[in-house]
């Protein structure tokens, strides 16, 4: 089955395959930040302020916007539509307006929220299993858990571990996984403990993380700043360390492969750069090959 990815840049969105890429025109020139998308479709953000909907990434509609502020992140909980914001505010659409959720405005923990430069917290990503809990990642505030869509929640490791993506993989209840300045977490149940494993990485400051069938996919650097930045797979289950991903890839990323810009779909993976390009893969990292360059840098990437 061929595998399309969209890729979401600076001047808009774009539909990545083995050909090349085709533009997506109803957001022509538009900063497109953030992607989510299930069985229904695909969502995306706008400016940093405007929701917007397609059924096939070839045509959109703008489905809500933020009244103030700026969202940061989107997903899909159980068919209910969730947006991350500056300031760790979370918000769900409904019926066409994208709806603040006041529970988590008061969840446990909130006033130890902060970010390194001294500006308030924002909601950097949002992991769901189908049917059951929701994970809201906060830079920095750590990995928040609600099973009771989203009227109460609850922390789930120390904000120390300074988490920049979530992610619950579809089809393995309990496990959650995070890339994180720490390195790559895991927790088997829901996360209530978590383990730690660097083994392999050149360094473990670790900004994305997604699951091709059985092997796990992470972004490492030695900081911030992206030095050094490449991407490293193993198995999810096992002990072995992981292993740099090389055939296809540059030597060093440019810039950190961030938080939304490496995905993963059975076992196809996709990365995208700072520096405007897109990278497939058809065998969960092993390989890949260059399937766009030239365009505006990539914020977020998704497989369909």
């Amino acid at each position: 089955m061929a595998t399309t990815i969209l890729a979401a840049t600076d001047e808009g969105l774009y539909l990545v395959d083995d050909s090349g890429a085709r533009r997506v025109d109803d957001v022509t020139g538009r900063a497109v930040t953030a992607l989510a998308g299930d069985a229904g479709g695909w969502w995306a953000l706008v400016d940093q302020r405007e929701l917007w909907q397609s059924a096939d990434g070839a045509r959109w509609a703008k489905a809500a916007s933020m009244a103030k502020g700026k969202a940061t992140c989107v997903a899909v909980a159980s068919g209910t539509v969730l947006v991350g914001a500056a300031r760790a505010h979370l918000l769900r659409l409904e019926d066409g307006a994208l709806v603040a959720l006041r529970a988590f405005d008061q969840a446990e923990g909130r006033g130890e929220w902060y970010t390194p430069w001294g500006a308030p917290a924002d909601v950097r990503s949002i992991g769901a299993e189908s049917g059951g809990p929701v994970y809201v990642n906060v830079h920095v505030g750590g990995v928040l858990k609600s099973e009771d869509g989203g009227a109460s929640w609850r922390p789930t490791l120390d904000i120390e571990q300074d988490v920049h993506q979530v992610l619950v993989p579809a089809g393995r209840r309990g496990t959650v996984l995070v890339a994180a300045a720490a390195g790559f977490g895991r927790s088997g149940d829901g996360g209530t403990t978590w383990r730690w494993d660097n083994a392999g990485l050149h360094a473990h400051y670790c900004r994305a993380v997604a699951l091709a069938g059985d092997t796990v996919l992470v972004s490492a650097s030695a900081g911030h700043h992206g030095r050094r930045a490449a991407v490293y797979r193993r198995r999810l289950e096992g002990a072995g360390p992981f292993e740099r991903c090389r055939e296809g890839l540059p030597e060093w990323f440019p810039d950190n492969v961030d938080t939304g810009c490496l995905a993963a779909r059975g076992d196809a993976a996709a990365i995208g750069s700072e520096d405007g390009c897109v990278f497939l893969s058809h065998d969960a990292g092993r390989s890949f090959t260059a399937a766009a360059k030239g365009l505006a840098p990539v914020r977020a990437v998704s497989l369909r």
